[in-house]
């Protein structure tokens, strides 16, 4: 556990970091606004929102009255940066957006923020196309959602367009068809782009696909089963076999909402269980009176953090970058929760309420929340106790003085030289952090085709040296880096740390053993020599883990670099080609290796090729360019 959760650390100096905020109060309004304060290199180190900025500061002065966790932050503020605001809604949302940006070590984290997929009816084109959709949202289109996974996402589309037949093709697809699709004959689509349906049919099938997603889904239904009764009644079993199916579609997606939310629309469910010092909220998301699946989130925060600070922390920091429904349904009051309603209210042109509720459905769904993020918690925390304790033997392997919070493992891939590619992967306590994984594209043009120590030495440069420019003491630095390779590969680590002065990173190369035969690891330590542990030990399959995602990662990287590569001709080098030339000249000879061989006159005869730029092709690819 680190000093910031505990408070236990090196002796404080509480006077430099309250001369600093004395000095800064001086000069500070009674105005709203947004505080940072900084330590060493500027590291932000806290970000926080006050109604008044002079008295909120003003409180860290008063150090009897701290908690041990704030008068060591107090003592590492070197200086302060004061932004003012016109109201303390505008600085609660300025000052989420500033955590979620700077990430400082003393605010309450939300790690994973991942985007939402939406499910997306294009505005703008008088056959509107369905699909899945992240990121900006344009105002001409409409957006149904959020959904809590893509899977979920995609399952809907690939119904409602059973339903409804809506064309789910790019724009430019849909110009140049001349005949309808595969999605047409398995009866997906209507084939607006020949004609098979009228625009006005077609906005008719857009509308209805609208209105059963906005919540109107059994006045849907019921229309459709009212079409299908007066098919059969007129003969046309056909037309009724189409209705029937549609409703089967629509009944499918129904029957899949787990959860419904009789009598709301729309509205959130955000519940947050603790307890060992860890936390997690869980929330559950209802568009259109129908569950669209939930998730779970693990902040970062320090310990004593009561479940009203993280809920607060939560919503400011979840809701800045997406929007937000009418009601937020909360399973413990929020800290300063009327100001976080007008904040969202605010940057949502809406009401937006906050709510506990105490009986009823809507209790039921509190509860049936917070039971899910005590479920999720659990496997959490005994995911993190068998990490934990293959942390701890590794320490007592390479006779480390304490268990690594973070392991960074390196790996090349190329093959015969080509599209070398470098591979960073980490894994701290709580398994892999994929988010700080990192692809290296080897540059150096003296690289000697295959050379794996050239390549290493690269990368830990560019990756060391880069972090010292950074910041030497934050959470992206390593406390152990394991290289795959043997005693050539750690001994080109050790060259590159020792030339950029670097002695707190442990240093260990894993070598394949006898046979390349997994198990037969072979882990070279700088002073502890080779160490060969037993086949079925628990720390060895730990370090093959961690060497087959390296392993892996790189492998990735690698054949993304050649597929990329393979898809470029070549003619991308020469200055002065675009889209149009290239295209004209693959036109004419029928690849970059008929342009390579091509004459002078032949260049020149080509569409677009003025005699200046015909020389340029014929010298970049004869060696004279």
């Amino acid at each position: 556990m680190s000093d910031v959760e505990t408070g236990l650390s090196a002796p404080l100096k509480p006077e430099t970091g309250v001369g600093v905020i004395e000095a800064t109060l001086r000069t500070l309004p009674n105005s709203p606004g947004v505080y940072r304060m900084l330590g060493a290199r500027d590291a932000v180190l806290y970000v926080g929102k006050a109604r008044s900025l002079k008295k909120r500061v003003a409180s860290y002065t008063r150090l009897a009255r701290l908690p041990v966790r704030i008068a060591r932050m107090v003592s590492l503020t070197e200086r302060m940066e004061i932004l003012t605001t016109h109201t303390e809604a505008e600085a609660l949302l300025l000052e989420a957006n500033l955590i979620k940006q700077l990430k400082p070590r003393f605010n309450i984290l939300l790690k994973d923020d991942k985007s939402f997929p939406y499910i997306r009816i294009t505005g703008g084109h008088d056959f509107p196309r369905i699909e899945k959709h992240r990121g900006k949202r344009a105002p001409e289109d409409l957006h149904f959602g959020p959904f809590a996974s893509a899977w979920a996402v995609n399952k809907t589309i690939n119904h409602l367009q059973k339903a409804f037949l809506l064309r789910s093709c790019s724009d430019a697809v849909f110009s140049h068809r001349t005949r309808p699709c595969l999605l047409y004959q398995i009866k997906r689509c209507a084939a607006p782009c020949v004609d098979y349906l009228s625009k006005q049919a077609y906005g008719e099938l857009v509308e209805i696909c609208r209105d059963f997603l906005t919540g109107k889904s059994d006045a849907v239904i019921r229309d459709l089963e009212t079409g299908m009764m007066r098919a059969a009644e007129q003969m046309d079993f056909e037309q009724a076999a189409v209705y029937r199916d549609r409703i089967r579609a629509l009944a499918h997606i129904r029957s899949h909402q787990e959860i419904n939310l009789t009598g709301i629309e729309e509205a959130d469910v955000v519940s947050v269980h603790m307890q060992g010092g860890q936390s997690c909220v869980q929330v559950f998301f209802f568009r259109s009176g129908s569950h669209f699946g939930n998730r779970a989130y693990y902040p970062s925060h320090p310990a004593g953090a009561t479940e009203q600070e993280v809920l607060s922390a939560f919503l400011s920091q979840f809701y800045s970058n997406k929007p937000a429904p009418r009601l937020i349904l909360l399973s413990h009051p929020a800290e300063g929760a009327g100001l976080i309603g007008e904040a969202l209210s605010v940057s949502n042109n809406r009401k937006i309420d906050l709510a506990v509720p105490k009986r009823g459905n809507k209790h039921n769904l509190v509860v049936h929340a917070l039971q899910n993020a005590r479920d999720a918690l659990g496997r959490r925390m005994a995911e993190s106790a068998t990490q934990r304790k293959l942390l701890n033997g590794l320490a007592e392997v390479l006779a480390l003085e304490s268990s690594p919070e973070r392991i960074e493992i390196y790996d090349n891939s190329h093959i015969q030289g080509s599209h070398p590619v470098g591979g960073m992967v980490v894994a701290g306590g709580e398994g892999f952090i994929k988010n700080a994984y990192r692809k290296f594209n080897i540059k150096n043009k003296e690289t000697e085709p295959g050379d794996d120590y050239a390549m290493m030495r690269e990368m830990l440069t560019r990756r060391f040296a880069r972090g010292l420019k950074e910041d030497r003491d934050s959470a992206d630095w390593p406390d152990l880096c394991l290289i795959d390779g043997g005693k050539g590969q750690l001994s080109v680590a050790m060259e590159v740390m020792e030339a950029l002065g670097i002695d707190d990173v442990t240093l260990i190369g894993v070598a394949k053993g006898e046979d390349r035969h997994a198990g037969r690891e072979v882990i070279h330590h700088p002073k502890l020599g080779e160490i060969r542990l037993p086949q079925n030990d628990p720390v060895l399959y730990f370090i093959q883990r961690l060497r087959d995602e390296a392993h892996r990662w790189a492998i990735g990287a690698h054949r993304t670099r050649r597929s990329k590569a393979i898809g470029q001709s070549g003619l991308e080098d020469i200055a002065g080609i675009g889209a149009a030339r290239k295209k004209a000249l693959l036109h004419r000879f029928g690849s970059a290796k008929g342009v390579s061989r091509a004459g002078l006159a032949d260049l020149e005869a080509c569409a677009g090729i003025s005699r200046a730029m015909a020389k340029k092709i014929y010298d970049h690819f004869n060696g004279d360019g």
